[in-house]
């Protein structure tokens, strides 16, 4: 083989992987456009998609998820209409880590141990 022949080779080969390496880029960046144009949510989901969240009574931050159409274990509520937690660190899962309810699914007061009469907010 000739010299010529070899640097033709060579230059041609690092042509061809510049141009795989740019169409991975371009196909990689595609599935990202199309991940967040479907709404793909990245965040972590409090509970699979047939499961629904329950506030644990008497404490901060117990929490557990229950399958649709069954009522909560004992010793857990159901979080008011509205204002479930949907996300790990969504608004209302930072709400519901700082309150404490009691078997009603009323907000107690954490000082006395009384519950509110006021409905959460």
């Amino acid at each position: 083989m000739r010299q010529s022949d070899r640097l033709r080779d060579f230059a041609t080969s690092g042509a061809r992987t510049r141009a795989r390496q740019g169409f991975l880029r371009v196909v990689l960046a595609g599935i990202a456009t199309a991940a967040l144009a479907t709404g793909c949510d990245m965040r972590d989901a409090i509970c699979r998609s047939e499961e629904y969240p329950v506030k644990a009574v008497g404490n901060l931050h117990g929490a557990a998820c229950q399958t649709k159409g069954k009522e909560p274990p004992p010793g857990f509520v159901r979080y008011p209409e509205g204002k479930v937690p949907k996300h790990v660190d969504d608004e209302w899962d930072r709400y519901w880590n700082t309150k404490i309810v009691d078997r009603n699914g009323n907000i107690v007061n954490q000082n006395s141990g009384e519950a509110s009469t006021a409905p959460p907010s």
